[in-house]
């Protein structure tokens, strides 16, 4: 009886997963439906950044057949991703809480919250910051008699990386508060540790970023502040814990 229970229970578990699953999926389809119409409007402010800075005269330009038509609808699809991340998230945070204690759940639900924020934030600060400097720095680089007119697909897989690394790299001050609130350290032996966090933020920017010097030092800098904010938070969190077990005991 006790193995037939467990069968069930384990087969429940996979088609509440698989219900999950497709309610992600078809959240990702319905937000790119409306996307895919305005498919090369969406391109065409998502290129505005490089178009803004290239030589006059200069376009992108495809270098596949069937680009023009495919690259448009993949960042239509990214974008559908990306707008449905909260979704998804509550979907993870709904299929998992049963299995949390209280205390789990009042941490995970302002997890997920701030860490879709800080997420959509270094994705903003890419798109707005970054990319305005280092198109420009690329652009004005180049050798004499080289026309710079870029891939449209180049240019996808560049920016998306970019975004990708950003919005991870954003997500520095949620790593550090959780790795205090669980007790793996404290903010007193993060902060001794502050120089080889700056080492490794370069290091990071190097591994995520183009083989540029400016994008991974754009990239190491809002890491390194972020690892400041997150220093901060986890002093305070610490020190209500601390209070509140002082008037526990």
């Amino acid at each position: 009886m006790e193995n037939e229970s467990t069968k069930e229970t384990f087969i429940s578990h996979l088609v509440e997963l698989r219900n999950r699953i497709l309610y992600c999926l078809g959240a990702v389809l319905i937000v790119f439906i409306p996307m895919a119409i305005f498919a090369n409007d969406l391109y065409e402010y998502f290129a505005a950044p490089l178009m803004a800075v290239l030589p006059e005269g200069s376009t992108m330009i495809s270098t596949e057949p069937h680009g023009p038509f495919f690259v448009p609808f993949k960042l239509a699809f990214a974008a559908a991703v990306a707008v449905t991340v909260p979704y998804i998230l509550y979907q993870i945070w709904a299929f998992v809480a049963p299995g949390l204690y209280e205390n789990e759940k009042s941490l995970v639900l302002p997890v997920i919250t701030s860490s879709t924020i800080l997420f959509y934030l270094g994705i903003a600060f890419a798109y707005y910051v970054v990319f305005p400097i280092i198109f420009l720095f690329f652009t004005s680089t180049a050798p004499e008699g080289v026309a710079v007119m870029t891939d449209i697909n180049a240019y996808f897989g560049f920016s998306l990386k970019l975004f990708f690394a950003f919005g991870v790299a954003f997500e520095v001050p949620i790593a550090t508060v959780i790795m205090v609130r669980t007790g793996m350290t404290t903010p007193e032996a993060l902060a001794t540790k502050r120089p080889y966090i700056v080492v490794a933020a370069f290091v990071v920017g190097m591994l995520m970023t183009p083989p540029d010097i400016f994008s991974q030092t754009l990239l190491a800098l809002p890491v390194w502040l972020l690892f400041e904010i997150g220093l901060w938070f986890s002093r305070r969190i610490k020190t209500r814990q601390n209070l509140a077990e002082a008037e526990e005991g």
